[in-house]
């Protein structure tokens, strides 16, 4: 009798206990979004004493030294490139994101620079249909529309006189992210990931690397140990994104990223004592709402 009753125990045990895939990729992009961040929270108290480019530098010095081994197993193959243009306009991309991300909790707080960086789910949106040819319907377009307005909104041009300058910085940023997402679309097709992950680490890298000749401050030891721990966790930040999107499906996996603004939210209020303003609050939710409505149409348009 107890071995009748056996195949419908496990069954609850795995009905209850044994997660989706999709499931998994939830919580592995929960983690993810926690751990950048928990980068920027840490990037917004690092400078105060170290330039933005220092900064990137050790960010991408300790991304470069975690990819030696996947660059070492396909050298020399891996500095291989059948287009060098597209390269580039990636990289000059991906440095004024990363760049920009960095330095808009350095002017901004820290819910305010998250919630304006959003806005490359909308830029990449339109990138794709100039550069890549992907079809964009009225719904797409009317969301893109909706979550420039929350933008604007958020950004506030016309209160208190004019436009908060700093507000563009991750703006600015968020351009940046979306051209170098929609190159590596394209990249994708033809170079591999060790390709594609040198090419920035040593890019990026230098380009933050060479005015430190004349911006370069020589940290102590807890510096150093900040400085470094904020590139592990940004690595660490990376591959445990990556491991989301290969167990859930991009357009439930893509949603996560938007609680990094509660993150954020957390953090600047516990660090640093940030309460977001009522135009911040609004125009997040109208930003966050749209770009969420694009995820969940492309996935029926897709089913």
């Amino acid at each position: 009798m107890l071995g009748n009753l056996a195949p419908s125990y496990h069954q609850i045990i795995n009905r209850y206990f044994t997660m989706t895939s999709n499931s998994s990729g939830i919580i592995w992009a929960l983690c993810a979004a926690a751990l950048f961040a928990i980068v920027s929270a840490m990037a917004k108290i690092a400078v105060t004493e170290y330039h933005v480019l220092q900064i990137l530098f050790f960010r991408q010095l300790v991304i470069f030294v975690s990819a030696l081994p996947t660059i070492a197993r396909s050298f020399p193959h891996s500095l291989k490139t059948k287009h060098p243009f597209i390269h580039s306009i990636r990289l000059l991309g991906a440095f004024t994101a990363l760049s920009c991300g960095i330095w808009a909790v350095a002017v901004l707080p820290l819910t305010t620079a998250t919630t304006l960086s959003f806005a490359q789910v909308f830029f990449v949106a339109l990138l794709a249909f100039w550069f890549l040819k992907e079809p964009v319907g009225v719904h797409r377009i009317s969301a893109i529309v909706l979550g420039f307005i929350g933008v604007l909104i958020v950004m506030r041009p016309g209160v208190d006189g004019i436009i908060d300058i700093n507000a563009l910085i991750p703006v600015l940023g968020a351009a940046g992210a979306a051209i170098a997402i929609t190159s590596v679309r394209k990249l994708s097709q033809t170079e591999t990931t060790a390709t594609l992950l040198v090419y920035q680490a040593v890019f990026v890298g230098t380009l933050a690397g060479i005015p430190l000749l004349w911006l370069w401050v020589t940290p102590d030891l807890g510096g150093l140990i900040f400085l470094l721990a904020m590139g592990v966790l940004a690595t660490m930040g990376q591959w445990v994104g990556v491991k989301a999107l290969r167990l859930g499906e991009a357009s439930v996996v893509g949603n996560m990223e938007y609680t990094k603004l509660i993150y954020a939210a957390v953090l600047g209020l516990v660090l640093f004592n940030e309460i977001p303003d009522i135009y911040t609050l609004l125009g997040a939710g109208i930003i966050v709402g749209s770009a969420i409505y694009i995820f969940q149409r492309e996935r029926r348009l897709r089913a």
